[in-house]
């Protein structure tokens, strides 16, 4: 088949979950003898090879800076407005020769390009809903008047007609809320990687978290957590990976806890290090308010750690934290409630890795890149017949 996927950030050029899943998409899609086209923003020098191995990488607009200059996190209005255009005018050109057109539904605008060229190109149009965001989030992240525009333009995308992508029952509902015509498919895998239920290794005394330094990930809440958790446990560590606009938040905190010799918060290092690291943690701890999916939460337990997470309306992570198994789902970020589920990890002892461990040979298939790719192969071929 001829896919066309559109996403405007590409791994490695850009970190994050669904960059991830868009590359391994396009790259397992190619090594299948799809043929793949990927649209989105540049990201690389001109002459160089932006590196995908046999998918056609196309920039329809120009290196830009998605991010607005601040710690806020949050994206610049531009850019998805530039990629919008670039996308359209693309699929005018080009549409027909696509079977499937399969685009990111953040942010938004490729999506509504790829709604109004269908005509012409008679493709099938295939979305894939990260989050669906709540209407307090939307007021939040860009304000009254601005967060009720994002959420109509929400709105007007999920009644867009399409096959429904989701990774989370979470979203799933909402975007049923949002009046999509037709039932979401959810999506239960993104994990690359080995399927094997995998031998635990025995933990260093280490806390671990890696991604980026955003709001919504509430980095710096680890700190105090870790302060609080070594009144029981003193020769807890943490160890910090990532990098983004909360970092020098982090740093702050930790200077005012003087915890500058047990927490090491290098940025972005090798993928072996982080490796090695997430193998041998206590556990992994992600403080987030809103994840669409969590993989790093099944990357954990792929390595028989187990993993905490926060409750939260927008967090689809606890759908992957079966408690007492493979990890907690914390109360709350405050350094109590963070603090209590560490000792709780740390009071487990080995029988919570084990029980990890058996956690991941049991939902690993289910989990993996490959038990999605499937079900989006067939939609592929059921929704280019119904186009």
């Amino acid at each position: 088949m001829r896919i066309c996927l559109v996403y405007d950030c590409l791994f490695p050029h850009t970190v994050g979950g669904a960059e991830r899943w868009y590359r391994n998409l396009g790259e397992r899609l190619a090594a299948d003898g799809h043929e793949v086209t990927y649209l989105t923003l540049r990201q690389w020098d001109r002459g160089v090879d932006p590196g995908v191995a046999g998918v056609d990488v196309r920039a329809v607009g120009p290196r830009m800076a998605l991010y607005v200059s601040d710690a806020s996190g949050r994206r610049r209005i531009l850019p998805p407005l530039v990629f919008g255009l670039g996308v359209l005018w693309h699929l005018l050109l080009h549409g027909r020769r696509y079977d499937a057109v399969h685009t990111a539904s953040f942010p938004y605008f490729s999506l509504l390009a790829a709604a109004v060229a269908k005509p012409l190109g008679r493709y099938a149009v295939v979305v894939d809903w990260h989050e669906v965001w709540s209407r307090a989030y939307w007021r939040e992240y860009l304000g009254r008047l601005g967060g009720a525009i994002g959420a109509f333009v929400q709105r007007c995308c999920a009644r867009v007609p399409q096959r429904a992508f989701c990774f989370s029952r979470l979203h799933a509902g909402r975007l049923r809320a949002e009046g999509l015509r037709g039932e979401p498919t959810v999506l239960t895998g993104e994990y690359v990687g080995s399927l094997k239920q995998p031998e635990p290794a025995s933990a260093r005394p280490v806390v671990v978290f890696a991604g980026r330094h955003i709001p919504e990930k509430r980095v710096p809440a680890l700190v105090p957590a870790l302060a609080r958790a070594r009144e029981l446990v003193p020769e807890l560590r943490a160890e910090i990976y990532g990098d983004g606009p909360e970092r020098p938040l982090l740093l702050a905190e930790i200077e005012r806890h003087g915890l500058g010799d047990v927490v090491d918060a290098p940025g972005f290092v090798e993928h072996a290090r982080v490796e090695e690291a997430m193998r041998t943690a206590l556990c992994m701890v992600l403080p987030s308010s809103r994840e669409g999916y969590g993989l790093v939460v099944v990357e954990a337990s792929a390595r028989a750690t187990p993993s905490i997470v926060v409750a939260g309306e927008d967090n689809a992570a606890t759908e992957l934290i079966d408690e007492g198994e493979n990890g907690f789902v914390a109360a709350s970020p405050s350094p109590q409630d963070l603090a209590d589920a560490i000792a709780r990890v740390w009071e487990a002892g080995p029988q919570l890795r084990d029980a990890t461990a058996a956690w991941f040979g049991r939902n690993g298939e289910r989990l993996s890149l490959e038990h999605s790719l499937e079900t989006v192969l067939s939609a592929y071929g059921r929704e280019a017949v119904a186009a």
